[in-house]
């Protein structure tokens, strides 16, 4: 797929995705849309990437859905309308899918880190496409708002998910509720982001820093396990749930030649050579999840 509203460059380890607009502040589109997902599914299936970043071309991260359709901006209700929301027309007793909850729940299927380098404006969709990423840092720049109440529309994303679990639930109603635009600085006393940042590229900086870190240190198999046990773990009913997913884990990677490494790299203090991928050589049980379809 040829990328017009996105730019995707690999420097060593790490991938970073630009949303690509800057005349726009980065306003999300269906393109915009389509191209996340392709570069989404082509960052996973490269075993040679070891972490995404994800930020925002010129002075802004991304200012929600671009709104040069006006009134019908948001209107799926016949076909062509409503093209940044939904990627079908509704009737037939379907409902169009909202396109920001595709891109989210394809991040959230990720084998590899994702990490969010808000360089300015979130609003919208701009911010909740953030919410299944990992970890997500801001610049001292950064403006955030939650602000589909004050158009008339309701969070998405799957963001009614994925906001209270990152930021507790009085909060993430404080901020939907209101719609208020806020401050990085507020952003971070709430927990939505780990750090923030002053000074231009700081804040690509630090995350390229944290990128290299997991991409240097890490054995990609682990990692992709990791992040799915935790973020699946948050929907779970019990801890024994992780408890039989950990078990299965520890046993089949103590057999690995990843341990090996891991364990003899340690001992003999030099850095590890991981051997195995994603791509090939994840465990027998996974994924142990049932696929969601949607209805």
């Amino acid at each position: 797929m040829e990328y017009e509203q996105i730019a995707y460059e690999v420097d060593g380890p790490v991938l970073t995705i630009s949303l690509n607009r800057p005349d726009k502040l980065n306003a999300f589109t269906g393109r915009m849309m389509y191209e996340l997902l392709d570069a989404f599914d082509r960052a996973d299936a490269d075993d040679a990437v070891r972490a995404v970043i994800v930020t925002g071309r010129g002075r802004g991260f991304c200012a929600g859905a671009d709104l040069s359709a006006g009134a019908s901006t948001f209107d799926a209700s016949s076909a062509g309308a409503g093209a940044d929301v939904g990627v079908e027309p509704a009737g037939e007793g379907r409902v169009p899918r909202d396109g920001g909850g595709l891109v989210a729940l394809r991040i959230f299927e990720m084998n590899k880190p994702v990490i969010a380098a808000i360089n300015g404006p979130a609003v919208g969709v701009g911010i909740t496409m953030t919410l299944p990423m990992d970890v997500r840092l801001a610049s001292d720049s950064a403006r955030i708002g939650f602000v589909f109440a004050r158009r008339g529309i309701v969070p998405e994303a799957c963001s009614s998910w994925f906001l209270p679990r990152l930021v507790g639930v009085s909060r993430a109603l404080e901020w939907v509720m209101s719609g208020r635009v806020f401050s990085a600085e507020e952003a971070l006393a709430g927990g939505l982001v780990r750090s923030v940042h002053s000074g231009e590229g700081a804040v690509l900086a630090a995350a390229r820093e944290l990128a290299l870190e997991i991409a240097e240190n890490t054995a990609p198999v682990s990692v992709a396990l990791s992040r799915q046990m935790l973020w699946r773990m948050l929907g779970a009913d019990h801890p024994m749930e992780a408890h039989k997913v950990d078990s299965r884990g520890i046993y089949e990677r103590g057999m690995s030649a990843d341990v090996a490494e891991g364990v003899t790299s340690f001992l003999e203090k030099r850095p590890a050579a991981f051997p195995q991928k994603v791509s090939t050589d994840m465990p027998s049980f996974f994924p142990w999840w049932a696929e969601r379809s949607f209805e």
